[in-house]
């Protein structure tokens, strides 16, 4: 699988690809504040392309457990700032994570190549329409409920034929929109018990029968703190070093990340386990 536009290429079949987290927030679980700065948010964006990112997802809006959305404002106040800094002054592509459409489409027009929604297109009726519009790709996610909910006693029958069932119907929009670009993410810890983040990653590969690449995110997540028995958000390194060696060889495609030097050298070893043999460096 290969999206190319906007002279931009992401090659999914050479190598899993790594995305850059940059959160532009007071709030978010892991990094809120670190970025908030606009000055400190393109510096780290400088040095998550140099540290080896194949894209970078901005965004202004934490979506925490239990977080409260802040006003559509506020959020482009946030990103745009920083989008309209780094568009054309970086090689990777920038990705704009929000599931507002008029925000999407704001960024989009200062220099933003992507969209990241965690909603898979559900919360905002425009959203589909306007990244079809803009002709970019789309990462859709699954989850359960709303960030302020999303972690109230979540239930399934089926964990991922019900995961997988959501993200065709994301699927199922993006195509009716126009949009030809599409990457999944099963959503680790939206709407997710300790459990389902540890099955979903166990199961990645069967994500791959929807025939679109497979992103995943286990970041510094919540169920990594419990495994190491309560290690806060900047001290699990190692464990997601560990959750994204296992999502490449259960067949990600792409993981986004915090750590992203780190996570290039994890996911190239873990590469070149999976497919024996190395991919060169750059490729």
């Amino acid at each position: 699988m290969r999206f190319s536009w906007r002279g931009y290429t992401l090659d999914f079949s050479l190598r899993t690809l790594v995305m850059g987290v940059l959160n532009v927030t007071p709030d978010s679980f892991s990094d809120g504040g670190d970025f908030f700065d606009p000055r400190a948010a393109i510096g780290r964006a400088r040095q998550i392309e140099d540290e080896g990112a194949d894209a970078i997802d901005i965004g202004g809006l934490s979506t925490r457990p239990g977080s409260e959305p802040v006003d559509e404002a506020e959020e482009l106040r946030r990103v745009l700032p920083v989008i309209e800094a780094l568009a054309g002054k970086v090689s990777v592509p920038l990705s704009i994570d929000t599931y507002r459409a008029s925000v999407a489409r704001r960024a989009l027009e200062a220099g933003a190549a992507m969209v990241n929604d965690i909603s898979g297109l559900r919360f905002d009726p425009e959203m589909p329409a306007e990244a079809a519009r803009a002709g970019v790709p789309v990462v859709v996610m699954h989850i359960r409920g709303t960030p302020r909910n999303m972690q109230a006693a979540p239930r399934y029958e089926a964990l991922v034929p019900e995961v997988m069932d959501y993200l065709r119907g994301s699927i199922r929009l993006a195509d009716e929109a126009g949009i030809a670009q599409v990457i999944i993410d099963p959503g680790i810890g939206f709407g997710k018990t300790f459990d389902h983040n540890l099955e979903i990653i166990n199961r990645l590969g069967e994500f791959t029968l929807l025939g679109r690449p497979v992103l995943v995110g286990p970041s510094r997540k919540a169920f990594l703190g419990w495994i190491l028995g309560g290690a806060p958000p900047k001290e699990r390194l190692m464990g997601t070093a560990a959750a994204v060696t296992a999502a490449v060889l259960a067949g990600a495609h792409m993981v986004r990340v915090h750590d992203v030097r780190e996570m290039v050298q994890v996911a190239r070893v873990a590469d070149a386990i999976k497919r024996e043999r190395m991919t060169l460096p750059g490729a």
